[in-house]
């Protein structure tokens, strides 16, 4: 699977993920990759983050994850949208390490080698995301629904 930061031609940003490179090309081409905000179909890919694989058999502990400050979710998402976004939180509780508001530290870290390299979640703030991003740590942010069970 390869994640794409995608933006709509009504400048809304949002998250894709995607077979490969070709899938997202075909889909978008085809008109299937629309814009959860307006519905627009002029979607472009912005910058990629990479997944970073996990170290050898740790497995993080499930911690209730709340969602960012600054998380905008549309109140009225498709069915299938909130499906596939309530499958990325249980792809991304289970492939990666919760580090809560530590993050930003967290990331540095796993960037300057100083921690080993593995996939990480948890909270950041709006600074602290663009410091990182000043540093050239690539992120990505996933609106994170509640759980429907919760």
């Amino acid at each position: 699977m390869i994640h794409y930061q995608l933006r709509c031609s009504s400048d809304h940003a949002f998250d894709g993920w995607f077979a490969d490179s070709a899938s997202f090309d075909k889909q978008a081409k085809r008109g299937l990759v629309e814009c959860p905000f307006c519905g627009s179909i002029k979607v472009e890919r912005a910058l990629m983050a990479p997944m970073l694989p996990k170290k050898g058999n740790q497995k993080a502990e499930p911690v209730p994850a709340k969602a960012p400050e600054k998380a905008v979710v549309p109140e009225k998402l498709p069915a299938e949208v909130r499906a596939l976004l309530h499958r990325i939180r249980d792809e991304v509780e289970r492939n990666a390490d919760y580090v809560g508001p530590e993050f930003a530290d967290e990331a540095r870290r796993i960037h300057n080698g100083e921690s080993d390299a593995r996939a990480i979640y948890g909270e950041a703030s709006e600074a602290d995301a663009e410091a990182l991003a000043d540093d050239g740590i690539e992120i990505a942010r996933i609106p994170w629904l509640p759980r429907a069970d919760s």
